[in-house]
């Protein structure tokens, strides 16, 4: 049961990937269609993220926090999937570019809700054993989607016109819709809201052993998170640690360029050589099929070698093959194609593994109950803050530095990250949601947790 419900609350994953693999390929067909500048690209790219970033701002605020918790992990995910559903048609009905804006901005916000309570929802349903691996569920959801946008955009790019594209992402978010209704609440929050005996019906739903115990446990951490004042407890000696480590990390994910891979994809591999749109778009499926396969092998990883071991060979992995890419762009050598293709495989290989599902997980994680809704969202400000900040910057860098250049800059962004993981990056894996929180409520060195 329990893998049944992370399967279907991944979905929102699968619907973010979807909308960037989709716009990969018709961007330069948008672009045509439209007459927009580089800056104009950048933005339309970028307004899925800015969406996002609103939605985070959003959720982070003390009013959102007390609605979600009111409200429950299911039923914003259930009104996101409702949102998914309004921007897919609404793009594909864009009569001008700025309609077409205004829906991928509510994409965008669907997503920014889905981000924080997907990971969320999973995470508090999952037994702490296979916790990494169901909510790295989110991230494998969010690379099958992108392979099937790009899929999508080599098969059908010159038969189909674009608003059917869009209105492709409409069919997985209804699926999502009716899925999430379908499924329990987190018995978490049931037990957060005094709903005991219905927390104890899901328990027992998902097969869940030792019930009594796991309900007295949330409750006693309930109990003595309660005496906390919610709001400024993010930024106390107690909870901060925890805040750190989440916000980084997702600034790190974003600067190693990740979403300037997935969304400017087919642009790259035309810099670099790749003359004919059909071979720039069969290159971009490549990157899907390594993002998925390897991605897959992560949610293994996660649970075998645990979360610190494996982000420090994503960061090592992923600024090394950066690197390759702009030596190989910037001395113009003649197998710059081959170069530069099988380095961003590489460099997709390790993101996979590590960079793309781990920020995630911990941030789901790290922080206490009382404050998860709160602290997730204001680490969600960072991610979708950074994606709007490189996505939209992409075409001017380039434009003015050049792509060896730009991919220097997020070569030094991943060794950044193999600092910061040394110094502050606990580990995870095995430790239950209730035993994290009792760490940092008595003080002790986030650093330290599991070891």
């Amino acid at each position: 049961m329990i893998y049944l419900i992370a399967s279907i609350a991944a979905l929102s994953g699968l619907l973010f990937g979807f909308d960037e693999g989709v716009i990969a390929g018709i961007l330069p067909t948008l672009t045509e269609h439209f007459g927009l500048s580089d800056g104009a690209q950048g933005f339309l790219a970028s307004a899925l993220p800015l969406g996002a970033l609103f939605a985070a701002v959003v959720l982070g605020s003390v009013i959102a926090s007390k609605l979600t918790n009111i409200v429950g992990r299911r039923q914003a995910i259930i009104w996101a999937a409702l949102l998914f559903t309004l921007s897919a048609i609404g793009a594909a009905l864009a009569t001008n570019l700025w309609i077409l804006i205004l829906a991928r901005l509510i994409t965008g916000l669907a997503i920014g809700v889905a981000g924080v309570m997907t990971p969320l929802y999973i995470s508090e349903m999952a037994p702490a054993k296979i916790r990494g691996r169901l909510v790295s569920s989110y991230q494998l959801a969010i690379t099958i989607g992108i392979l099937c946008g790009y899929v999508l955009n080599y098969t059908v790019i010159y038969n189909v016109n674009w608003r059917w594209m869009f209105a492709a992402g409409a069919v997985p978010s209804l699926i999502l819709l009716f899925g999430m209704w379908l499924l329990p609440e987190s018995h978490r929050w049931l037990i957060l809201t005094g709903k005991t005996e219905e927390a104890k019906a899901v328990l027992n739903k998902i097969n869940a052993t030792n019930i009594e115990q796991k309900i007295q446990e949330v409750v006693h951490a309930v109990a003595e998170e309660g005496q906390m004042v919610k709001w400024r407890e993010l930024l106390s000696p107690t909870v901060r640690p925890a805040l750190i480590v989440a916000m980084v990390l997702f600034v790190l994910q974003q600067i190693s360029g990740i979403n300037v891979i997935i969304y400017y994809a087919p642009t790259i591999f035309g810099s670099v050589g790749f003359g004919s749109t059909t071979t720039k778009l069969l290159a971009t499926v490549g990157i899907g099929v390594v993002n998925v396969l390897f991605t897959i092998l992560g949610m293994w990883l996660i649970e075998k070698i645990g979360r610190r071991k494996l982000l420090y060979v994503g960061f090592i992995g992923c600024a090394i093959t950066l690197m390759i890419v702009s030596l190989a762009t910037q001395f113009n050598s003649i197998y710059i194609s081959e170069i530069a293709l099988l380095a961003v495989f590489a460099y997709i290989a390790f993101f996979a593994i590590a960079l793309g599902p781990i920020p995630h997980l911990i941030m789901s994680e790290v922080f206490p109950l009382h404050v998860r809704n709160t602290g997730m969202g204001v680490a969600s400000m960072c991610n979708w803050g950074f994606n709007f900040l490189v996505v939209l910057s992409f075409p001017l860098m380039v434009a003015y530095g050049g792509l060896a250049m730009t991919f220097w800059v997020y070569a030094v962004g991943c060794s950044l990250g193999i600092i910061f993981t040394k110094m502050y990056v606990p580990e995870t894996r095995g430790v239950s949601l209730e035993k994290i929180t009792e760490h940092l409520l008595h003080k002790r060195n986030l650093k330290n947790l599991g070891r």
